[in-house]
C-alpha cells in the first residue's frame, strides 16, 4: 500500500482503478481513460493532485535564496499571485525537478512564495533546498495539511466559480493565465486557486484545507465535472506537448535538451543560478540536441524509448509516446541529434515505420494544431 490522498475514499467510492504513482495510491480511471480524456477537452474535469507538494518558503532571504536555487528568475514576478514555471538543477545542469512557484506576497519586498513539486521528488527537493538554504533566514515549510486538485476544460473555470467560497468568487475569474488568488486567514480556511494547468486547456488549480476536500470534490462532481485519472492526464500533457519529469528530463539531461530553453532567465548575467555554468557551456553549441514531436503516418503505437532513425542513422529516442484520443493518431516527444532531418523513422518491433517531425503542441484549447 502507498500513501493516500484525503480524497482516496471518493476515489473507491466512484470505483476507480488504483495504481502506484510516486509512492502513492491514485486512480488511473473511473472506467473509461478515453471518455475522461474528451471530457476535458470538450466540458470539464476534475483530477485529484493532492500527490504534489506544496512547499511554502519565507523570510528576509528568501527572494534571493530562489533566484539561487532556480534556474527561472523570481525577481519576473511582479505581481502578488503571478506564477512562473522553472526548472530546479543540479550543478551539472541537470534537472532535479521542474515546478511551478508563485509570488505570495506584495512583489516590492517579497517574503513569502509558495511551490509546487512533483510527488515522486518532494523529498529530494526538499532535501535540496534544505542544504542550499542553510545559514540563510528561510523558512521551508511543506504544507501536508493541504489537498490539491485540478479542474480542467473550456467549462471548468465556469463550473468551478460557482462553489468556490464567496470571498473567492469574483477574484477567481478575474484571474489571468499563470496567477492566483487566496482567501487567507478566513472562515473558509487557506484556500488558493490558481489558473495554471497541464492539459492545454483552460482551468483551476484548488489548494484547501485537507478536511474540506471531499466535500468540495462531491460538489464539483454534482456541478458536472468528470473524475479523470492519470491516464487521461497523461495523454492530455502529452497532446499539449508538456514535459513529464523522469521521462523527458531528468537529473542527467538539462532543461536545453528538452525544449524548456524558455524557463532559462540568462539575464541579468550577473545571476548565478546553480547550474549556470554547465548551461553556459551548451548554450549556442551546434550539436545540441533538440526536441522535437512526432506524429505516426501509419499504424502503430510510440512509447517511450524507442529508437529514432534518420536513414540508417540512429539519431535519438523517445522519451514520451502514446496515442492521441483527440487526433486519433500516435504521437510523441523524442530527442534527436541536431542534423537529424525531417526524414525519421522510429524502430517499432525491428521494423522501421515513418514519423512526421512537428512541433512539440499537437493540441491547443481543444483544436489539432499539427
Amino acid at each position: 500500500m502507498g500513501l493516500q490522498t484525503p480524497l482516496f475514499a471518493e476515489h473507491e467510492r466512484l470505483k476507480a482503478r488504483i495504481v502506484p504513482f510516486g509512492g502513492w495510491d491514485m486512480p488511473l480511471h473511473y472506467g473509461s481513460q478515453i471518455e475522461e480524456h474528451h471530457a476535458v477537452r470538450r466540458g470539464a474535469g476534475i483530477f485529484d493532485v493532492s500527490h504534489m507538494r506544496v512547499v511554502d518558503l519565507e523570510g528576509p532571504a528568501v527572494q534571493g535564496f530562489l533566484r539561487g536555487l532556480l534556474a527561472n528568475d523570481v525577481a519576473r514576478l511582479q505581481a502578488r499571485g503571478k506564477a512562473l514555471y522553472s526548472c530546479m538543477l543540479n550543478p551539472a545542469g541537470g534537472v532535479i525537478d521542474d515546478l511551478i512557484v508563485y509570488l505570495h506576497d506584495a512583489p516590492a519586498a517579497p517574503t513569502r512564495y509558495r511551490l509546487v513539486v512533483n510527488a515522486g521528488t518532494a523529498d529530494k527537493d526538499l532535501a535540496w533546498m534544505g542544504e542550499r538554504s542553510k545559514g540563510l533566514d528561510v523558512q521551508i515549510t511543506p504544507r501536508t495539511d493541504l489537498a490539491m486538485m485540478a479542474a480542467q476544460g473550456p467549462q471548468a473555470r465556469a463550473r468551478v466559480a460557482e462553489v468556490l467560497p464567496e470571498p473567492l468568487r469574483a477574484p477567481a475569474m478575474a484571474l489571468e493565465p499563470f496567477f492566483a488568488a487566496e482567501t487567507g486567514d478566513s472562515e473558509d480556511g487557506d484556500w488558493f486557486v490558481a489558473r495554471t494547468g497541464y492539459t492545454g486547456e483552460d482551468g483551476f488549480e484548488l489548494m484547501l484545507p485537507a478536511p474540506q476536500a471531499p466535500a468540495l470534490w462531491r460538489t464539483l462532481v454534482e456541478a458536472g465535472l468528470t473524475p479523470c485519472g492519470l491516464g487521461a492526464r497523461d495523454t492530455l500533457r502529452l497532446e499539449a506537448g508538456m514535459n513529464l519529469y523522469g521521462q523527458d528530463m531528468d537529473e542527467t539531461v538539462g532543461p536545453l535538451e528538452s525544449g524548456l530553453a524558455w524557463t532559462v532567465a540568462f539575464d541579468p548575467p550577473e545571476r548565478d543560478f546553480v547550474g549556470r555554468a554547465a548551461l553556459e557551456t551548451l548554450r549556442g553549441r551546434p550539436d545540441l540536441r533538440r526536441f522535437v514531436g512526432l506524429v505516426m503516418e501509419g499504424r502503430g503505437v510510440l512509447r517511450g524509448h524507442q529508437k529514432v532513425y534518420a536513414g540508417d542513422r540512429e539519431v535519438g529516442e523517445i522519451t514520451s509516446g502514446g496515442f492521441s484520443p483527440t487526433l486519433e493518431r500516435s504521437i510523441a516527444l523524442a530527442r534527436v541529434a541536431a542534423d537529424a532531418g525531417a526524414a525519421l523513422t522510429v524502430d517499432i518491433r525491428g521494423r522501421r515505420e515513418p514519423v512526421s517531425r512537428v512541433k512539440t503542441v499537437f493540441v491547443r484549447h481543444g483544436q489539432a494544431v499539427v
